[in-house]
């Protein structure tokens, strides 16, 4: 038997934080890792848990720790950079992988490893936080009340809050690279904020433009809706600033620009405290149309993006240390359906 329920690698990020706090409110004991020694050893203090040091390429290491975990969760972003060194861990060591992530290529990137995991008999399971939950258990129930949907829209919208400096760096590390939505069943690039529309969220309507969301990889998986878009609410002069972004993502891509303004983030982004979060909340949004113009809406109203995260990650952690999972790939709903986001506290169908 394996000694560790969890193991979160990150620990010491923000969300890493909020995640192993969840875990310490639900009294169970899980191990603190990454690379940072005296990040680890602070948390440590902070919450009674066990840390491991171990670099994110140093693969003997990582498999040693890892062979005595139930599960692994990823709380290091930007994903792309992590994702695969401790996939390769999990497979060898045979331990189930969940993470944060919210990018699309990474979604895409990590179920090519879907044969490998059914082969160890463990779940790759990304996108456990705001990034994918509420919206994949939207798209899931609505894709059963209308089984012959052929599109699906979801959007989202964030009132209050902030953002950590690990979402701030994943940005900052995507500039100048174009938008993404499906379109019969292949993912196409487009602009960003190419389309625009005013939605009802249920408590309010709100101006949103297309963004590359995770959903346009998850969706489809969960779902098999061939044309998928999503959208984020934003102020329209913030929008109208974005659509020029095209004209200089030249100048975005290079790494003197990415450079700056990573330093900037260094400097100024922590995340919201704990007040801003309390007073923050999220809205989300998703419709279903059939090839007959039918159309099915559904919403929600949660607590805000990093609250949420911590919670569900735990939740999913908690299913699969029960013996609660399904080998392979899968997305929140496709392992877990809809019921998924019924069973957190304080989710409002509006």
């Amino acid at each position: 038997m394996r000694k560790n329920k969890a193991i979160i690698y990150g620990a010491y990020g923000y969300t890493g934080k909020l995640i192993a706090y969840e875990f310490r409110k639900r009294k169970i004991d899980i191990v603190l890792s990454g690379k940072n020694e005296e990040k680890l050893k602070a948390l440590s203090a902070e919450t009674g848990y066990d840390y491991a040091v171990v670099n994110i390429d140093n693969h003997q290491k990582l498999v040693e720790i890892f062979s005595d975990a139930i599960l692994v969760i990823n709380a290091a972003g930007p994903f792309i950079n992590t994702c695969i060194q401790l996939i390769e861990a999990c497979l060898q060591s045979k331990t189930h992988y969940i993470d944060i992530n919210g990018d699309i290529k990474v979604f895409e990137l990590i179920k090519t490893f879907e044969t490998k995991a059914v082969e160890a008999e463990i779940m790759l399971l990304p996108g456990t936080g705001f990034d994918i939950v509420p919206t994949d258990c939207l798209a899931n129930k609505l894709k059963k009340i209308m089984p012959d949907a052929t599109q699906l829209k979801i959007a989202f919208a964030t009132i209050g809050g902030g953002v950590s400096h690990g979402t701030a760096a994943t940005v900052a590390s995507r500039l100048g690279e174009k938008a993404f939505k499906r379109e019969n069943g292949k993912l196409i690039p487009i602009p960003l904020g190419k389309n625009s529309m005013e939605i009802d969220f249920g408590l309010k309507k709100m101006f949103v433009m297309s963004i590359p969301w995770g959903d346009i990889s998850t969706a489809w998986t969960s779902t098999g809706i061939p044309n998928i878009e999503c959208f984020m609410a934003v102020k329209p002069k913030v929008y109208k600033f974005l659509k020029l972004q095209f004209a200089i993502n030249w100048l975005l891509k290079t790494n003197l620009v990415k450079s700056y303004i990573r330093k900037i983030i260094d400097k100024k982004i922590t995340g919201p405290d704990e007040n801003k979060r309390f007073n923050s909340y999220s809205l989300v949004w998703a419709e279903v149309k059939n090839d007959k113009d039918e159309t099915k809406v559904a919403r929600l109203k949660t607590h805000d993006g990093y609250t949420l995260t911590a919670i569900a990650t735990v939740t999913i952690a908690e299913k699969i240390f029960s013996g609660n999972y399904k080998k392979g790939y899968q997305t929140p709903a496709s392992a877990y359906d809809y019921n998924l986001i019924e069973e957190i506290e304080g989710i409002e169908p509006l």
